[in-house]
């Protein structure tokens, strides 16, 4: 038999309380660790190079190259469970234990790995605390200098089977545990329906089997949204809002309600090897009455044309006059390649959970696959501007502006190249070019949340934060989900026009993403309404969170044009007690 020695990572996960679990509900148990799979753990371990060498019904052993993505991964896998937890009572929660260990395994000819590097690994999810993570002396001395969260020291110990004693260290993880998108104050009434017809695209049920294609059904319904977005004609409810259902047994005129729709379209997408059937049904939500029910069916390299069907039929059905014009354009297809197109939705599922760098590589590779993709090359670039927020290199902002440069060279008129160049031009400190390409986009695409978010970040840097509050409230009756970060853009305009207390109150809905960044923001804000010890408080809490962080590092995430509403934040800044 063939085998190798190698050194390498090794990380050991296992859910505790299984046999439990599956004893009071095994069929939502395996479910929810299905969609845990495709959703949260293989994505992260795929963007962190990982391999998973061995699968049990409640854990995996995943060998990776670098300790640090090993530690990384985990963080991201566990980070993403205290969400998945939030509002489930704890006989319900699914929760790991992960060890990790750096040292000698033996590889076998089938990819299996074996030895005491994997046994230590092993017995160190043994020894760790729930939705925690444990790892050797060993990984340690790889990480301690370059992984943010703090470790404590567990000593040696003695692990099962094991000859000798091994030190151990556990990690603490900052995060706080999620909000809901928006708290409804009491006395909260649902929208008003707008003067022109609304819609709202529920997520479609994946019917394929294999929690894993949930992606490629939310991949679809995101498109068919954004075709129907660019229709002047109806509103049409952001992926935000219509996704806080996904999972959901709803009621259709509940929901409409919620959302301030006249119509609701909902569906279901099959996916059975390289066939692909669509249903789709559009309801009437003021009568509970059924406009139109169909089902599409083809190949898989029919895709596109299946979801301008579907998006033409509820054009069709509800506003009979629009031109056929109009339809034409919001039709076009963006690749040839179905492999793109599936990166391309893979990356997307990291925006959707606020997690820009983590997309970097599926962006890239859709691109690599089709070049003249120009939506990939738009993502990418959006997607290296959040890996730039983190290394600061200005090759990594080079990359950023060449793959902007691209997607508008190959389609202008895309929304979404437009907002590309402009989100790299501002952080280029190119203001007013980038103003240029945010206005293009909101004419080509006014519907778009986070096109509107991010021209009112452009409008509050350039000196105009009014316009920015304008603009977020307007964005805001539309998807009355934003994403988080829209709370963050709403307090710092409140910030510059000096209107502290409610910045304040605008900022505490962010703070629920453990971001070093809310805190320190909210930090300053308290110190501008003369409340000294929260600032200090929030203050202390961003130096956990990012130890070397400080005053002067901030400046490059706010490039403002006017010095002195910088310096206004920096000042906050520094009462509040954060390092020069």
């Amino acid at each position: 038999m063939n085998e190798t020695r190698k050194i390498a990572a090794i990380l050991v996960a296992d859910v505790i309380g299984y046999s439990r679990l599956v004893g009071a509900d095994e069929d939502r148990t395996l479910a929810r660790l299905r969609a845990l799979r495709s959703d949260l753990i293989d994505p992260t371990i795929a963007v962190h190079n990982g391999r998973v060498v061995k699968r049990t019904g409640d854990g995996a052993i995943v060998e990776f190259r670098s300790v640090i993505d090993a530690v990384r991964c985990a963080i991201e896998v566990q980070s993403g469970m205290i969400e998945r937890n939030a509002g489930l009572p704890p006989e319900r929660r699914i929760e790991f234990r992960v060890g990790i260990h750096l040292g000698d395994v033996v590889e076998e000819s089938d990819g299996d790995l074996m030895g005491d590097g994997v046994n230590i690994a092993a017995r160190l999810e043994g020894i760790c605390e729930a939705g925690g993570i444990c790892v050797s002396e060993d990984a340690y001395r790889q990480v301690r200098d370059k992984i943010k969260e703090q470790f404590v020291d567990l000593g040696e110990r003695v692990l099962k089977n094991i000859a000798r004693p091994f030190r151990a260290y556990h990690m603490i993880l900052k995060r706080g545990e999620p909000a809901a998108p928006i708290p409804r104050e009491p006395g909260w009434t649902p929208l008003a329906l707008p003067d022109k017809p609304s819609l709202a695209v529920l997520p479609f049920e994946n019917m394929s089997g294999d929690a894993e294609q949930d992606y490629f059904a939310d991949g679809i319904v995101e498109d068919i949204i954004t075709a129907l977005s660019c229709f002047r004609s109806f509103a049409v409810i952001a992926r935000n809002s219509s996704f806080v259902y996904k999972g959901r047994s709803v009621d259709v005129r509940q929901v409409a309600r919620e959302l301030g729709v006249r119509y609701v379209l909902e569906g279901s997408v099959r996916k059975a090897g390289n066939r692909v059937r669509i249903t789709g049904q559009l309801i009437d939500a003021s009568t509970g009455a059924h406009l139109w029910a169909e089902r599409f069916e083809g190949g898989l390299e029919d895709i596109f044309d299946l979801q301008d069907r579907v998006t033409a039929r509820v054009v069709g059905a509800i506003a009979p006059k629009v031109e056929q014009a109009e339809i034409q354009r919001a039709q076009r297809k963006p690749t040839e390649s179905l492999d793109a197109y599936d990166y391309f939705l893979r990356g997307r599922e990291c925006f959707a959970k606020g997690r820009e760098a983590d997309a970097v590589p599926y962006f890239q590779r859709a691109a690599e696959l089709d070049p003249n993709y120009s939506g990939a090359h738009a993502h990418h670039a959006v997607s290296l501007i959040g890996r730039y927020w983190s290394d600061q290199s200005p090759e990594t902002f080079q990359q950023a502006l060449t793959a902007a440069k691209k997607a508008i060279s190959i389609d202008s008129n895309d929304a979404w190249c437009q907002h590309a160049m402009g989100f790299v031009l501002l952080f280029g400190r190119q203001h007013s070019l980038a103003g240029i390409h945010f206005e293009r986009a909101q004419k080509l695409n006014p519907a778009d949340t986070m096109i509107v978010g991010d021209w009112a970040s452009w409008s509050k840097f350039g000196g105009r934060p009014e316009e920015a509050l304008r603009a977020l409230d307007a964005a805001m009756m539309r998807d009355p989900f934003p994403p988080i970060w829209f709370w963050h853009v709403r307090g710092s305009a409140l910030f510059d026009l000096q209107h502290y207390e409610e910045a304040v109150s605008a900022f505490q809905q962010r703070i629920s993403e453990g971001s070093y960044l809310s805190h320190a923001f909210l930090a300053a804000a308290y110190a501008m309404v003369g409340d000294i010890d929260n600032a200090r408080r929030q203050a202390e809490l961003a130096l956990v969170i990012q130890s070397d962080f400080s005053v002067k590092k901030v400046s490059f995430y706010l490039p403002y044009t006017d010095q002195a509403a910088l310096d206004r934040y920096l000042d906050a800044m520094r009462m509040a007690g954060l390092p020069e």
